[in-house]
């Protein structure tokens, strides 16, 4: 009996011994693995031209609950003015929305009036491809404040619509990058590709640094800069 114990256990160690070297060498096959690779990131730029051009504004009046009508009257008059001013500067009607009025009750809590005051407001939306065209009546609204208009105007927003063909063209070059990368950092000849993954895309301003981990679309600037970046994981030769 004691004999047949001793063997049992020699034979628990034999196998506990054999599992631990494939244990052992199966580490070591995947060490040896993870040092033939490389992980890098490489990325391409391409500097474009917005063709389309969006500009919003509001015009607005303030008046007593007495004064709505005469309000609506005012707003129907200052509609009047920006689109006759637009249409003076070349802009065509499908071009831009005026939109209903809307109306905003103001509250008064000092309770300085008995009546109640409301705010009107419309607003103005130009979409358009003539860039140039847009960019300077933004520049020129002189002429609508003048006519007595309360008008809020924003800056024109420039959009780039060929994103998804420069997104395209740009990947061999962002891969070649990654590649070249990979073999600077190693010293070694690149092999195969194991995987790759594309990050986000991000619209800058040319030059700009300001980037972010969801992607970017400045519209502030005619002139952007198209960034891609891709993730590649290769095989050293």
């Amino acid at each position: 009996m004691e004999n047949k114990n001793i063997l049992n256990g020699a034979i628990i160690l034999g196998v506990s011994f054999i599992i631990g070297l494939i244990i052992v060498s199966c580490s070591l096959i995947q060490i040896k693995s993870f040092d033939n690779v490389l992980v890098v990131t490489g990325s391409a730029k391409q500097i474009v031209t917005s063709d389309t051009v969006k500009w919003n504004a509001n015009f607005t009046r303030t008046v007593y609950d007495y004064e709505l009508n005469e309000g609506y009257n005012k707003m129907k008059n200052d509609e009047t003015v920006i689109r006759n001013f637009l249409l003076e500067k070349g802009v065509s009607e499908n071009e831009f929305t005026i939109s209903p009025v809307s109306m905003d009750k103001v509250y008064n809590y000092e309770k300085t009036s008995i009546s109640d005051q409301y705010t009107l407001n419309q607003s103005v939306i130009i979409d358009s491809k003539d860039i140039n065209k847009i960019t300077e009546i933004s520049k020129s609204i002189q002429p609508i404040i003048e006519a007595g208009v309360i008008l809020s105007a924003r800056s024109p927003q420039y959009f780039y619509s060929g994103l998804s063909e420069s997104r395209i063209s740009l990947l061999p070059k962002a891969m070649e990058d990654a590649e070249k990368r990979a073999e600077n950092i190693s010293g070694r000849k690149v092999g195969s590709l194991k995987s790759v993954s594309m990050g986000v895309v991000q619209v800058l301003q040319p030059n700009s640094v300001d980037i972010s981990d969801y992607g970017m679309y400045d519209t502030s600037t005619i002139e952007k800069e198209i960034m891609i970046t891709v993730k590649a994981t290769f095989a050293l030769n």
